[in-house]
């Protein structure tokens, strides 16, 4: 019989590899796995324990009430935003997560604030700053290109939240070397 997990802090590629790797070691055959979601065959002496512990030993947990699973989806939508930013695009953050995730944003809002500790806006903003210094690093777009392609309306308002979350100013930040980048289930 197929089962379903939700998983806490699964928010990148790396995490979807390092589970398949542990869920292949004991034989569990996995249907589908996704950012924050794994899909797989029961397999018979295999308990929730198990997978508690198993997450837990790498850095990841289980998701286990209605709130953190909706946590859980908003941030995943965050994340998939960031890496799918159209400059084009004017549809704001309440809008796209709404239609993404089928909720009214006020409700979100309110329990991603429970359950994190910070907005919705605030993380986003987090997230943001953490994919600028990847495309700093990366080296193939200048400042201003940067912050076009993250729907800034001019450098300087990217520059200004550089610095106010970062302690350091861009070119500070490029001129450094040592890139100092956060992962993403450690934002905020």
């Amino acid at each position: 019989m197929k089962k379903k997990i939700l998983v806490k802090n699964m928010v990148c590629n790396r995490c979807i590899t390092l589970l398949e790797q542990e869920f292949k070691k004991v034989g569990i055959v996995v249907e589908s796995i996704v950012l924050g979601e794994i899909v797989y065959v029961e397999k018979e002496g295999v308990d929730q324990y198990f997978f508690e512990n198993m997450l837990r030993e790498n850095g990841f947990e289980l998701v286990k009430d209605a709130g953190e699973m909706l946590t859980e989806h908003i941030k995943i939508a965050l994340i998939e935003a960031v890496d799918q930013i159209e400059a084009s695009s004017e549809e704001n953050l309440s809008s796209y997560l709404s239609k993404k995730l089928n909720r009214d944003y006020s409700v979100m809002s309110k329990m991603f604030s429970k359950q994190e500790g910070v907005t919705i806006e605030r993380y986003y903003i987090h997230l943001k700053i953490e994919k600028v210094k990847e495309l700093i690093q990366l080296q193939h777009l200048n400042f201003s290109e940067i912050a076009y392609s993250l729907n800034y309306k001019s450098s300087s308002h990217l520059a200004s939240q550089f610095k106010t979350i970062t302690g350091m100013s861009m070119s500070d930040y490029k001129n450094l070397q040592q890139w100092g980048r956060k992962p993403l289930d450690q934002i905020v």
